[in-house]
């Protein structure tokens, strides 16, 4: 069992905007699949660039707060009780257009592993 609360995990700098802080609740290698669980409050102003994961899925619950999301050319709102899901290749970046903090929950889960193949038939 894992147990952790919001409020007793350190605040971390966010890899594409550092001046975003996240709160790792579960972080890679801790599941299978799962490449993070976090909570990122993006103040006014605050943006974290385009960018694209090759190698996994991104999730984004808005936990309140308004901003906007751009994937690949199109440009929504993000508001307050919306699940976003960014697909592996699509270049997406996240604003806070408005005049209070957007606080978001975000995970990763990585694609479950190509086949091999079929398996080989044994010969009698």
């Amino acid at each position: 069992m894992i147990h952790r609360v919001l409020s007793e995990r350190d605040n971390l700098p966010v890899t594409h905007q550092p001046t975003i802080l996240k709160k790792v609740l579960v972080g890679p290698g801790e599941l299978p699949a799962l490449m993070n669980f976090s909570q990122a409050v993006f103040r006014p102003g605050d943006r974290a660039p385009g960018h694209r994961h090759d190698d996994m899925w991104e999730v984004f619950f808005v936990r309140s707060g308004r901003g906007v999301i751009r994937v690949d050319d199109t440009e929504s709102e993000l508001l307050a009780d919306e699940c976003w899901v960014i697909e592996p290749g699509e270049t997406h970046e996240i604003y806070n257009d408005s005049e209070s903090d957007l606080v978001l929950l975000y995970f990763g889960v990585c694609p479950p592993p190509a086949p091999d193949g079929p398996p080989e038939k044994e010969t009698p």
